[in-house]
């Protein structure tokens, strides 16, 4: 351990890190599968063992970090290319309605809760709390349904539609949080953006629309995934800075646009091929680096207040998106893989928190506890929904 510590000082130490995290995560993957959980559970575990909760072995950098961020766009970006839009259209209704039920119980739940463990009466602080709550990571779930060869299809095409749908609900409830705490975001502003990032993406389909008789050309075959890589690139650029919006849903769109041209499964598997060898490993990885679970065990009671809220998230978000999903006439399993499938809070509910470290809405001794949320969430959700979709 403290050989690699002196390693760490090293200008090309990220070489080694990044040949540990590749491998480390390919042998934890392998041994999922051998036991009948999703490979995704596996990379994520590798992830917290390499991290400070357990070994420290590697340390989070910028370079990892960016590397990461990558990696998820790469996957919400392949998630749109294999998008089938007619299931998308015709569950639009279902999909929002998931995402409305999905946002409103954990916000509940959580304020509860904070309200509960502080026993006082903050509110906005509270409502802070429940806010965190309402964010979806839906990268994990999509990468469990791809290995599981379910990502097509009605249930993905919810659970896809609904993830996105609730990260402008979850958008909308921080900046009405914030405003309220500070009086200097306007919630018209981010509806006013909102609107303008659809606008901005019908208008980059009528381009790739004008632009497909070009791409389809079977001499710029080869090219056309580079220029769709810069393409995704440009949209998670456009999505943060211009719009507000999280750079994933950009990456996601990206592959809605591109996944009408004839040259999309070819695109689909180029941009596979550098996700799964490099950038994917590495943000599932990440996750765990980016972790650690030690300062819990110092406070007897933020452990109890890191597990009720871990419960709170699980079953309202599962039950919100479940329920829903059943009223939508989804069937009984399919509603619960859709609930469960919903859970993962990833790395949204991590930025989420920051934001709120910023603004003073949330107490940093309370941050350590949606850490371990995030990080339950994150691990049991391909676990659980492995087992749905094999008794499927």
């Amino acid at each position: 351990m403290s050989s690699l510590k002196i390693l760490s000082q090293s200008p090309d130490f990220y070489l080694i890190a990044l040949a540990v995290i590749l491998l480390s995560t390919k042998i934890f993957s392998l041994a999922s599968r051998r036991l009948h959980i999703p490979a995704v559970a596996g990379a994520l575990a590798a992830g917290i063992i390499l991290g400070p909760s357990l070994t420290g072995i590697v340390e989070k950098t910028d370079f990892i970090e960016k590397t990461a961020e990558l990696g998820v766009i790469f996957i919400m970006f392949e998630s749109g290319l294999e998008t089938e839009l007619k299931e998308l259209r015709q569950n639009g209704a279902a999909s929002l309605a998931i995402a409305l039920f999905g946002a409103a119980l954990p916000l509940v739940g959580g304020t509860f809760v904070y309200i509960w463990a502080k026993g006082n009466t903050e509110i906005l602080k509270a409502l802070f709390t429940g806010v965190t709550l309402t964010a979806t990571s839906v990268s994990i779930t999509v990468e469990t349904l791809r290995e599981m060869g379910k990502l097509s299809g009605r249930m993905g095409a919810a659970i896809l539609g609904a993830a996105v749908t609730d990260d402008i609900i979850g958008i909308l409830a921080l900046t009405a949080i914030t405003a309220m705490n500070s009086g200097n975001i306007s919630v018209i502003t981010v509806i006013i953006k909102i609107l303008l990032f659809l606008i901005f993406l019908f208008l980059s389909g009528l381009m790739a629309a004008i632009g497909r008789k070009i791409a389809e050309n079977i001499i710029l075959r080869r090219r056309v995934s580079v220029f769709a890589l810069a393409f995704c690139l440009f949209m998670s650029y456009c999505a943060e800075e211009l719009f507000g919006i999280a750079d994933i849903t950009g990456a996601y769109f990206a592959g809605i646009v591109l996944c009408l041209l004839d040259v999309s499964g070819y695109v689909d598997s180029a941009v596979n091929v550098l996700g799964y060898l490099f950038f994917s490993p590495v943000f599932f990885a990440y996750i765990g680096i980016n972790t650690n679970l030690r300062v819990l065990g110092s406070d007897p009671f933020m452990i109890w207040f890191a597990i009720a809220l871990t419960i709170t998230a699980i079953i309202t978000k599962a039950a919100g998106c479940g329920i829903s999903a059943r009223l939508c006439k989804f069937s009984n399993k399919e509603a619960l893989a859709i609930g469960i499938g919903m859970v993962s809070r990833g790395e949204v509910a991590l930025i989420v928190a920051q934001k709120g470290l910023d603004q003073g809405l949330l107490d940093s001794s309370l941050f350590p506890a949606i850490v371990f949320m995030v990080v339950v969430t994150t691990l049991l959700t391909p676990i659980l929904l492995g087992a749905i979709l094999k008794k499927t």
